[in-house]
């Protein structure tokens, strides 16, 4: 009677596990019907992630391995860390880490402070037309290569002929080797930086400053409040969400500096690679001297491991401070 009975128990469970995988089967197959359009849309950038995001991460086992073209990824000999140890000892890592991440934390906070700046003072332009050429202006630098822009700069910088240097000769002052002199790159590349990179940022706060329902502002003017008051009281307490995410997506990035910014801008000049040099243009250089491919992803693996640690820390203190406005 007791196997009986148990058999009857386990029969019973069986029978309700399959009625519960049957209605989420059901309810899956209900949502997708639902949503087939939205999914049929998402469907590029799906695929576009999977091949391109995905399936390389299977290449970031030559970062431990001696590579040989004759041999293949999996057919090189696999040397462990030893890829590591070129960047871990060499004698420049402290003036690359300080480079890389000094720029990117300059770069992070400056982008920051002006895109909410120039969002909030867009959001007070009531003409679509100049409304329209501001945003144009600011975003067209975006879509220019860094090439494009070193040879715009060169053409300000020059030596003999920039013309920067020729107003500093018309104000009574000498003229400044801009290439040869490391000091005042400290400043031309978070100004290049801000320039080509602030249309988008301030695009995406404007955007977000544009879904504020206008009923805060119009009870805000009754109640008396100036400008000041209301940008401090309703427009910047909807900004914190899309501010503390885009935040913690660049702090993810802050060991990636922009190549062509830091390669193409100072004409790969070897005399002030005190301040030009980064992570990534020494590795750059590294690899076209040694050609050890095995090297350069390492030094990628890395930044990678170090970059998903530091979104993962970044949003746990953001959770602490505040859930609602964490990533994940």
């Amino acid at each position: 009677m007791k196997h009986a009975g148990t058999t009857a128990v386990h029969s019973g469970s069986e029978d309700g596990e399959r009625s519960f995988l049957s209605r989420k089967l059901q309810a899956l197959r209900k949502s997708f019907r639902k949503n087939r359009f939205l999914l049929l849309l998402a469907l590029p950038m799906i695929l576009f992630t999977f091949v391109f995001k995905y399936i390389p991460m299977a290449g970031s086992i030559v970062a431990f391995k001696r590579y040989q073209f004759n041999q293949g990824i999996f057919g090189s000999e696999w040397v462990g860390w030893n890829n590591f140890k070129f960047l871990i000892q060499s004698p420049d890592l402290g003036r690359l880490l300080r480079n890389t991440l000094g720029y990117n934390i300059i770069f992070i906070v400056l982008t920051l402070i002006c895109a909410v700046g120039f969002a909030l003072l867009l959001y007070e332009v009531t003409s679509k037309g100049a409304l329209k050429a501001y945003q144009t202006i600011m975003f067209i630098p975006h879509f220019l290569s860094w090439v494009v822009v070193a040879f715009m700069a060169y053409a300000f910088l020059n030596a003999t002929s920039g013309m920067l240097n020729q107003l500093l000769e018309l104000v009574g002052l000498t003229r400044v080797d801009w290439y040869n002199t490391s000091g005042p790159w400290a400043f031309i590349f978070p100004l290049a930086h801000l320039w080509k990179e602030i249309g988008v940022a301030c695009l995406i706060y404007y955007a977000a400053l544009m879904g504020i329902d206008p009923t805060y502002y119009e009870a805000a003017r009754i109640d008396g409040a100036n400008r000041l008051q209301m940008v401090f009281r309703i427009s910047l307490p909807f900004l914190y969400p899309i501010m503390t995410i885009l935040t913690i997506l660049a702090i993810g990035n802050i060991l990636d500096a922009d190549f062509g910014l830091f390669y193409q801008l100072p004409m790969n000049s070897p005399s002030i690679l005190e301040t030009t040099d980064v992570l990534d243009t020494y590795i750059f250089r590294a690899l076209v001297e040694l050609g050890d491919i095995g090297m350069s992803s390492a030094a990628g693996l890395a930044k990678s491991v170090v970059g998903l640690v530091l979104v993962i820390g970044a949003n746990a203190l953001v959770r602490k401070a505040n859930e609602e406005n964490a990533l994940f």
